[in-house]
């Protein structure tokens, strides 16, 4: 394979594989369940540990169903696994006498869900048929409820977790942030959420978040019986097999319909990347208490899933999607661009960072300062001040700032932006795998101001790139054939 093609934003980019090029594709989908639903009953039949769901049930009861917007797998598909799952749940509930069930989605500091968008979250049928209570979790809410201190963090939740005889989780195991207890954290008040933090999102030993989602979890357990359905879900498929396919990949190198893609104006080219047929599969169910069935199930998706690397790279190339991390998807601004590469991709590891120390991470995406009003308006507060992203103390000011911003807090909790404090959450995610780059350089840019204010450095092409990254001495240079983002296992394989 000598060429291979990457999104750059609205874009693609087909870029010459370099000498001593590693090109890191993830693994096709080998296991894939006929019905999810079948294995989700089992699942709460037959735990990894503890009772099964129908020991833990009060009849007549009450019972909270805890789930979480469908941010991750990106791209994400529809019908999802997830929403299969979450009906055999309910169903299995109310089968097992339980009178009255809560829906809550847990979305933590992102954009609250309109109506329309939480019905989405569910089968149609299961939708029309429903007759609980939906919650929507709100992490600025008054009536949050205390039940202890995680790392010095006062632990206050949605009442919803407290005022009920059972909470279930139903999530998907994608990273140590994502599925599980800390579903459970995403109910929680805005600073609990913004203290979450990992180093890799694949290791729960670096990772703060998973010590108070794992804490939040052993005291609500103290009040309530708490049981976790969690999913290994495979990689999206897209576009009759990307990126597995090397076919699929030599066919779209040399597609005119690339080239006339470029013609389009940048909404019209993002419109037809999004629209790109694809499919979302499960693995396996596990069920369980939520930290027991997340952390099996997230090892069988490293499995699954992982590509293993010898030793790290000198440099990597990520190509950069035209849409957002979080939901509703749409055109990133700087900030959440970065966050696709370095918070999300550049944590996707386990063992080992898979850049060696030093080392340069290409960016491709054109980082214009564009602002989706009035979701990502809060996005803004970071380049209002030429300090603030590079600054420690003017980042913190900017932070304190946007804590007291009661205008930004009344868009989030009427459910038209992001919480004021997610942008800061978003950026501080990039922390770890800048402290370990040596530059992150930005190809593509056409915002160059944008870019120098996040302390990136913009180029014009992904050969002026290239060859910067050479220049500073890369020879084994990777590029990352994402998204979907996959897990980078870095180090040679235990036998």
């Amino acid at each position: 394979m000598t060429r291979v093609p990457l999104l750059s934003g609205a874009r693609v980019a087909v870029v010459e594989v370099p000498e001593g090029g590693v090109v890191l594709r993830p693994p096709p989908p080998v296991d894939v369940l006929e019905s999810v639903g079948s294995a989700t009953r089992a699942a709460l039949r037959f735990p990894l540990s503890g009772p099964t769901l129908e020991q833990l049930v009060t009849v007549g009861g009450s019972a909270t169903v805890v789930i979480e917007l469908p941010s991750l797998p990106l791209p994400s598909a529809s019908p999802d696994p997830r929403q299969e799952a979450i009906a055999a749940t309910v169903e299995e509930l109310e089968r097992a006498g339980v009178a009255q069930v809560t829906i809550l989605v847990a979305g933590g500091l992102l954009r609250r869900p309109s109506p329309r968008e939480i019905g989405l979250l569910v089968p149609p049928d299961f939708r029309r048929r429903f007759r609980g209570r939906l919650i929507v979790h709100d992490a600025a809410g008054d009536a949050l409820v205390a039940v202890g201190t995680a790392a010095g963090i006062p632990l206050a939740v949605s009442p919803a977790l407290v005022e009920t005889d059972l909470i279930v989780t139903v999530t998907a195991a994608e990273t140590v942030l994502d599925g599980g207890p800390s579903a459970l954290l995403r109910a929680c008040s805005a600073d609990v959420v913004r203290g979450a933090a990992a180093t890799s999102l694949l290791e729960p030993s670096s990772s703060s978040g998973w010590l108070i989602a794992a804490e939040l979890e052993r005291a609500l357990a103290e009040r309530v019986p708490l049981y976790g359905v969690s999913l290994v879900l495979n990689l999206p498929h897209v576009f009759g097999g990307y990126p597995y396919e090397e076919q699929i990949l030599e066919r779209i190198a040399r597609s005119r319909l690339r080239r006339g893609l470029a013609l389009l104006p940048a909404a019209g080219r993002g419109r037809l990347i999004d629209r790109l047929p694809r499919e979302l599969s499960a693995a396996a169910v596990l069920g369980g208490p939520p930290s027991v069935a997340h952390t099996e199930a997230l090892l069988r998706a490293i499995e699954l899933k992982g590509v293993r690397l010898a030793e790290p790279l000198d440099a990597i190339v990520i190509g950069i999607p035209p849409t957002t991390a979080f939901v509703p998807r749409e055109r990133p601004n700087p900030v959440a661009a970065a966050y696709l590469g370095l918070g999300l991709a550049l944590r996707h590891w386990r063992d080992s960072f898979p850049i060696r120390p030093g080392g340069t991470a290409i960016l491709l995406h054109d980082f214009q300062r564009r602002f989706p009003a009035p979701t990502q308006v809060p996005y803004r507060t970071l380049f209002a001040d030429e300090r603030t992203a590079r600054d420690p103390d003017a980042l913190h000011e900017a932070e304190q700032a946007a804590r007291s911003d009661t205008r930004a807090i009344d868009a989030y909790r009427s459910g038209q932006a992001v919480h004021p404090l997610e942008p800061f959450h978003s950026w501080d995610a990039c922390t770890p795998a800048l402290d370990r780059l040596g530059s992150v350089l930005v190809a593509g840019c056409r915002d160059a101001h944008a870019a120098r204010q996040l302390g990136l450095v913009p180029v014009h092409g992904i050969g002026a790139a290239l060859g910067m990254a050479r220049g500073a001495g890369a020879e084994r240079i990777g590029l990352l054939l994402s998204p979907p983002y996959f897990p980078l296992l870095v180090g040679p394989e235990l036998r």
